[in-house]
């Protein structure tokens, strides 16, 4: 027997669409090559809805409406760039601009640009005072983690527990410019449940958890993105047939990621994986030792 897919049709934009029932609005927008801004989404995560960078306006609706887990219904009308959602966007951006370092968040630098998002609209851009500050924690030689860059997307929780590791060690903390992502009694990460796997790494969009490698590369201004070169191969650690990308910068690893798109892995590493390459490139070491 064929089972017949059963699709939607819709307007985005004045345009005629068709996609599978189930689909996501900001997928029916990919679909036809209109780009949406997303903060908290991740193809190899479960929406959950926080950003609102991704609103967009659907006639007969209320309110705006996030497209990344909305799904597209038979005969919605929808707009992506009405005066309504760029304002929307706009505002959200600015906000997120005027009490978080965004200074290594190069996606949502674009389309501040595109939307004239202006952070200094809201006066004085530092962290408000009632609001903890810290400096980077560096508890290890694996990454780092500095709050100040934190836009609490949810990412890295999503990805320490249900939708990668299944470990659970951090959490959302505290309430109001207070809360932050922590550990369990807010204990320091080799003490924790962290199992080190590094996901976290992988799904976070502003550099608040990053490499320590990256960390100092760029504090010392060598950390060059547009000079490193990418190579997909095969983890050599066991059979599971995990893809490694390697980023490499003057001939040297400097980190490692997973396509999120590949069937095995969908983006997601363990430790071995993830921080396991320096065997690769051992230090020089003198005769004399």
């Amino acid at each position: 027997m064929t089972i017949t897919e059963v699709s939607v049709s819709l307007t985005i934009n004045g345009r005629a669409v068709s996609v599978p029932q189930g689909t996501s609005l900001l997928a029916a927008c990919e679909s036809i090559g209109i780009e949406t801004p997303t903060l908290c989404w991740a193809e190899n995560l479960t929406p959950v809805n926080v950003c609102r960078v991704c609103v967009v306006e659907v006639e007969g609706s209320r309110a705006l409406v996030p497209s990344c887990a909305r799904a597209a219904e038979e005969n919605m009308v929808v707009h992506t760039e009405s005066p309504r959602v760029r304002h929307s966007r706009k505002m959200v951006l600015e906000f997120l601009g005027s009490s978080t370092d965004l200074s290594q968040a190069s996606d949502l630098a674009v389309w501040m640009r595109h939307y004239q998002a202006d952070p200094n609209r809201y006066g004085q851009t530092d962290v408000p005072a009632e609001r903890i500050v810290e400096e980077p924690k560096v508890q290890d030689d694996l990454y780092v983690r500095d709050y100040d860059k934190c836009v609490l997307c949810y990412k890295c929780v999503e990805a320490c527990g249900d939708d990668a590791q299944h470990t659970y060690a951090i959490a959302v903390s505290g309430r109001g410019f207070n809360s932050r992502i922590s550990t369990e009694f807010d204990t320091v990460l080799p003490d924790s449940a962290c199992v080190y796997c590094g996901n976290c790494i992988g799904v976070c969009p502003t550099g608040a958890i990053q490499f320590k490698t990256e960390f100092d590369m760029r504090a010392v201004g060598d950390w060059r993105p547009e000079s490193q070169d990418v190579t997909t191969t095969v983890c050599s650690f066991c059979g599971v047939g995990c893809n490694l990308e390697l980023h490499t910068q003057d001939n040297k690893i400097v980190k490692v990621t997973s396509p999120a798109d590949h069937s095995v892995t969908h983006g997601h590493l363990c430790i071995k994986g993830r921080f396991g390459w320096q065997y690769v490139q051992p230090p020089t070491v003198s005769p004399r030792d």
